[in-house]
């Protein structure tokens, strides 16, 4: 024996106590909690300028977009202006059941998504071409006066749109009929022919936003990398295939993104210039939800089917853009939300 002993490591400790004894330390959960909070109020301090500028628009949000969805509870309810949105009596979906069993429901629905689905096609094309276009011109005062063309009428009002689109079109006075008079046809009234309504108002809409929606696509073109189209050049590219293959997919984001947005907007079509054009003559095809809401819940104070009729195109709304954006992140790779 040479005397010395040897001593064995303990075995060590079962998972259980190890996880008592973890627990019993002192503080070791709160660490992380601490250590977050700490962060976020230097963060705060240090950018507090940022955080004020933050704070206008989100108070604006609460104050006029989230508080009022409380009162959209008045759809459920026989809504009385003295009793008031709370105390009015609960009726459930019997707003809801009216509407769908209205005879006019179907036509509404068709006319609203027609008419927005045409203007949401119309309009997705025009200010891209329109924005790859002026990003090849290379002369600067044509291409600044082309751009003030097309985008100064975006700032006149939709009422003054409506007044040139009535005058151009009238059969009377509108040099649009006296135009095709020469050829010996004869005058149409373009806004009593229901078929006419569509066309009239989604093409007056692209002139109107179209030069507004180009300054998005040409600041997308900005962003693009000079050096993707040296490499093209030099391979030997012509412009139409840089054009395809460096500034269409550089830009496809944010179509991607526009598109979206339009899609999910579809059935919240513009109430002003639908009703300002509208006339007993063409409301086969220009009586959409909208108007309809407005005659229902201003005209005729049945402030509850109105409320009803809104919150059901809210939520067709909201089901498209969740749809869409779905598709577009299958798709593309590229949505609203990553």
């Amino acid at each position: 024996m040479s005397g010395t002993i040897e001593v064995k490591p303990a075995p060590p400790a079962p998972a259980a106590a190890r996880v008592v004894r973890s627990a019993r330390r002192p503080g070791r959960g709160r660490r992380p909690v601490r250590r977050r909070r700490t962060e976020a109020w230097r963060s705060l301090r240090r950018h507090w300028q940022l955080y004020l500028l933050v704070l206008i628009p989100l108070a604006y949000f609460v104050i006029f977009k989230y508080i009022p969805i409380s009162n959209a509870v008045i759809a459920f309810k026989n809504y009385s202006p003295i009793k008031g949105p709370w105390g009015s009596d609960w009726v459930g979906f019997k707003n809801f059941e009216l509407f769908f069993a209205n005879p006019v429901f179907w036509t509404l629905l068709k006319n609203t998504f027609i008419l927005a689905a045409y203007t949401v096609l119309a309009s997705f094309p025009i200010p891209i071409i329109l924005a790859i276009a002026l990003n090849e011109i290379r002369n600067g005062l044509f291409k600044r006066t082309v751009q003030l063309v097309t985008y100064a009428p975006y700032f006149i009002s939709t009422v003054v749109v409506v007044s040139m689109t009535i005058l151009v079109l009238s059969p009377r006075i509108g040099f649009v009929d006296d135009a095709i008079g020469l050829f010996g046809i004869p005058a149409v009234d373009f806004l009593g022919d229901p078929n006419y309504f569509r066309h009239i108002y989604v093409w007056s809409d692209v002139w109107q936003t179209t030069g507004y929606s180009a300054v998005i696509y040409m600041a997308a073109l900005a962003g693009i990398d000079p050096a993707l189209h040296e490499s093209a050049k030099i391979d030997g590219a012509s412009r139409i295939r840089r054009i395809l293959h460096v500034d269409l997919p550089g830009i496809m984001p944010t179509a991607v993104i526009i598109l979206v947005l339009g899609v999910g907007n579809i059935m919240a079509i513009g109430f002003e210039k639908v009703f300002l054009l509208q006339n007993p003559l063409n409301l086969a095809q220009s009586e959409i939800i909208a108007t309809y809401v407005y005659k229902t819940g201003l005209l005729n104070a049945d402030f509850s089917m109105a409320t009803a009729v809104g919150l059901f195109n809210s939520v067709i709304n909201l089901f498209l853009l969740l749809a869409v954006n779905f598709a577009a992140k299958r798709i593309t790779g590229n949505g609203l939300w990553s």
